[in-house]
């Protein structure tokens, strides 16, 4: 269904260039300092075991990890490094108190890269024992294909390109609802230093307990 024609649910923002140039590139910076500390990883599906098409880390005191044996959850360090997680950047925490509305800090930040080929298909975010808290997305670098449904698989879907810079909240109804990345557009950014283009990094921040 185009964008123009779908009703966002209630709770659905999208912030376009809600970050500066600048202040992109300075929030670049730290987070590709984080990943030195913290490095990219490849996390895998439950159960089968299939690769995720992204490479992924944390900033915070908790970290959303996957694998096959012990499936969707948090946890306090790096799942290959045994490291605890990089503190929260600053402006991801002054972001979410000027937006978030909701009283607690974020616990989590994940940290998403997609390459050329990444994708991420329709979930909701349910892991989470904080389930009315929003979450807060930021894309950096590469344009991507955001798609947003309903509650249920099967409700009528509608995407949106997001450009680096952009932020998108999920709080009220639409926390509950189906959401992914259909594709990214290479080269779309020059944000992102050489080695790390083509692609996006995507910042989520989730409140995790209550």
């Amino acid at each position: 269904m185009p964008a123009s024609r779908f009703i966002p649910p209630e709770g659905f923002k999208l912030l376009p260039q809600r970050f500066s140039r600048a202040e992109q590139t300075a929030l670049v910076e730290t987070v590709l300092a984080g990943i030195e500390k913290s490095p990219l990883y490849q996390p895998a599906m439950p159960r089968t075991g299939k690769p995720l098409s992204v490479r992924m880390t944390n900033f915070g005191p908790l970290g959303w990890v996957t694998d096959k044996d012990r499936g969707y959850r948090y946890e306090p360090g790096h799942p290959v490094t045994g490291e605890a997680w990089p503190a929260m950047p600053q402006a991801l925490l002054d972001l979410w108190a000027a937006i978030a509305d909701w009283p607690d800090p974020p616990q989590a930040c994940l940290v998403n890269w997609y390459g050329p080929e990444a994708r991420m298909g329709l979930h909701v975010d349910n892991d989470e024992q904080a389930v009315y808290a929003p979450v807060v997305s930021v894309s950096l670098g590469d344009k991507a294909r955001f798609r947003l449904g309903g509650p249920s698989r099967g409700d009528p879907t509608a995407s949106f390109v997001l450009d680096s810079g952009d932020v998108v909240v999920l709080g009220g109804a639409a926390r509950a609802c189906h959401h992914g990345v259909d594709r990214i557009y290479p080269g779309t950014s020059t944000l992102l230093p050489e080695h790390w283009r083509p692609g996006r990094i995507n910042l989520t921040l989730r409140r995790v307990t209550p």
